[in-house]
């Protein structure tokens, strides 16, 4: 098994975060590639799994005022390499450098046995575009 390391993100990890994206087909994502980019620049947590001769096979990325909220916009980890706890780690890295915050985020009808495994609660919420 590949030697798993998670740091932070660096512009030259963006390509390969779309290719990520694309096999998940998070379209959204990809089709608005500048934005995307974007964002990421914009995220105050960003890190990537990288995987001994692999590269990157994961990714996390969110924002957080450091004391209250931390908010996962996307965790994603390859399909060669679930099941391994990354995307666990991915998770408590994060919250262990944030350790005051309350982690939030969205989950999709498949992913949300992930989240409630690692002990997460749904909650009630709401969204909404400008173009909606």
């Amino acid at each position: 098994m590949n030697q798993i390391h998670i740091r932070q993100y660096e512009e030259s990890d963006f390509n390969r975060i779309q290719e990520l994206n694309q096999e998940e087909r998070w379209i959204n994502l990809v089709e608005k590639n500048e934005d995307t980019k974007e964002a990421w620049r914009n995220s105050n947590v960003s890190y990537v799994a990288e995987a001994e001769g692999d590269g990157v096979v994961g990714y996390i990325r969110g924002f957080t005022d450091t004391r209250i909220t931390l908010y996962i916009c996307e965790l994603l980890i390859g399909k060669k390499y679930r099941g391994r706890g990354i995307g666990k780690d991915l998770l408590q890295y994060v919250h262990r450098s944030y350790p005051k915050t309350r982690m939030e985020m969205l989950a999709s009808s498949t992913s949300h046995t992930f989240y409630e495994g690692q002990g997460y609660r749904a909650f009630y919420g709401f969204r909404k575009t400008i173009e909606e």
